[in-house]
């Protein structure tokens, strides 16, 4: 007797790798450039600054994901995950929101 083979249609979706439909804001890239700061760029190119200094430097955040970015070796490990910010402690950061702060200002001061 011969394996019976899995039909295609049973076949779970490979995961869209193309990030460019027609959303400008998906991060590529992330670079760390300082305390708190980092370069960001964007599928269509555009690039700026994030200064997360005075948001980390707020009481406000204590007790919140949040806390354990100004942590230097936390905040160093932002990375792109399907064209956001993001931290291995699950913080994120919201990338339409960044995208036009950086179109109008080139940085996006979050505050």
């Amino acid at each position: 007797m011969q394996p019976t083979a899995t039909p295609q249609t049973h076949k779970t979706p490979d995961v869209e790798t193309n990030i460019r439909h027609n959303v400008p804001w998906r991060v590529t890239s992330v670079e760390v450039i300082g305390d708190a700061r980092l370069r960001v760029t964007f599928v269509d190119a555009t690039q700026g600054e994030i200064d997360l200094g005075a948001f980390l430097g707020d009481v406000r955040i204590n007790g919140t994901i949040f806390e354990g970015l100004r942590d230097p070796v936390i905040f160093s490990q932002a990375q792109v995950v399907l064209g956001a910010l993001q931290w291995p402690n699950g913080a994120d950061l919201a990338p339409d929101t960044m995208y036009d702060a950086i179109r109008e200002r080139g940085v996006w001061v979050v505050e």
